[in-house]
């Protein structure tokens, strides 16, 4: 519990501290993000304000983390320190960050809001997201426990489902892509995608550090979870949560800076790193709900103007549908995190009334 702790709190500070000096460094550098001409009116406003905060959030997660374990070696602590189904969560964030990093420089050197092409951007998840899926189920801990498993998992893992390692690596690849493209989507308000994502890390230190109190150590083995490190996983999204959190502190509207693709994409491969370690990948749905709603309105207004050509949502994603229709930005901003929370207690409420199911069973 002291490394959660720790990890928040180590994340919050760099993050609130650390945007400013990128405030300062990206607007000198005229590093401003660009706006689509056939976006709201309301958005013209917002040309020039500096992109690319994420890097905030990446590097407060990061550092967050190992400060976590540094000080509990300092401590004589009996963890063994960095794990590896952190140490792969934390690259899956990373180099998706990375991925975003290109896409958002391209766009300011180009001063267009278009910046990797369709090709370049899918090669560069699908780089990272093989990578992923090929080590996840490498480095078997004493009790044969891989980072993620092979299930399908809801909050365990379902036995008869099952992934072959070739259709696991695509599945691996689809979840991912998901993931990080939803909360790109959902970045398109001041503080809308940071505030939620806080929640769904959220709730992901919760659902973490509950599964490591039941462990199958201590716990019969029908009730306990298959997880093999969950409590380094509740400290590295505490350490994200937090830096959400902090970065939340500048980017709240009016925007000083946005996260840009270097946060989003991080923070969609953090979920889906979560997810899929913690054995929760249909959960996930549930909690990220308010994302995965953003990401389907874009592909229902696609399919439904490709048929009919006619438009589904004055504009998709259709937290726009809600500003063209008269929101002030802030109200759709509020009220998409409501909508956030509720997903998110509601998911939490699943995953605990599982527990007690197979308990009282």
């Amino acid at each position: 519990m002291i490394s959660i702790l720790i990890a928040a709190s180590v994340g919050l500070v760099v993050s609130i501290l650390f945007t400013p000096y990128l405030i300062r460094l990206f607007s000198r550098q005229g590093f401003g993000q660009e706006i689509r001409e056939e976006g709201p009116q309301g958005h013209r406003s917002k040309r020039g304000t500096p992109t690319m905060g994420g890097v905030a959030i990446i590097i407060a997660m990061v550092v967050g983390y190992f400060v976590a374990h540094i000080v509990d070696w300092l401590r004589g602590s009996t963890n063994d320190g960095p794990t590896a189904s952190g140490l792969l969560v934390l690259f899956l964030a990373v180099a998706l960050g990375i991925v975003g990093f290109l896409d958002d420089f391209i766009k300011i050197r180009k001063q267009r809001n278009l910046g990797l092409n369709k090709t370049a951007k899918t090669v560069g998840q699908l780089v990272v997201g093989i990578t992923f899926a090929v080590l996840v189920v490498q480095f078997a801990d004493a009790n044969g426990l891989t980072p993620a498993s092979q299930n399908l998992s809801y909050v365990r893992d379902l036995a008869l489902i099952y992934f072959p390692l070739p259709v696991f690596v695509i599945f691996c690849v689809v979840v991912i892509s998901a993931w990080s493209n939803v909360v790109n989507f959902t970045d398109g308000l001041d503080g809308l995608a940071g505030g939620a994502a806080a929640m769904v890390l959220a709730t992901y230190v919760v659902i973490s550090f509950w599964q490591a109190r039941l462990s199958c150590a201590e716990t019969p083995q029908a009730a306990c979870y298959q997880v093999r490190d969950p409590l380094d996983l509740a400290v590295v999204a505490a350490a994200a949560a937090a830096g959400c959190v902090g970065f939340l502190w500048w980017n709240a509207a009016p925007a000083k800076i946005f996260m840009g693709d270097t946060g989003s994409l991080a923070l969609g491969g953090l979920v889906a790193g979560l997810a899929m370690t913690t054995r929760t990948e249909l959960l996930a749905i549930v909690i990220g709900g308010l994302f995965v709603v953003e990401g389907m309105s874009v592909v229902a207004q696609i399919a439904v103007f490709r048929t009919t050509r006619r438009r589904l949502f004055r504009m998709a994603p259709f937290h726009h549908h809600f500003e063209l229709a008269g929101w002030a930005e802030t109200t759709v901003i509020i009220r998409f995190w409501l909508l956030a929370a509720i997903c998110c207690l509601f998911g939490l409420g699943l995953f605990y009334s599982e527990q007690l199911s197979v308990a009282g069973g």
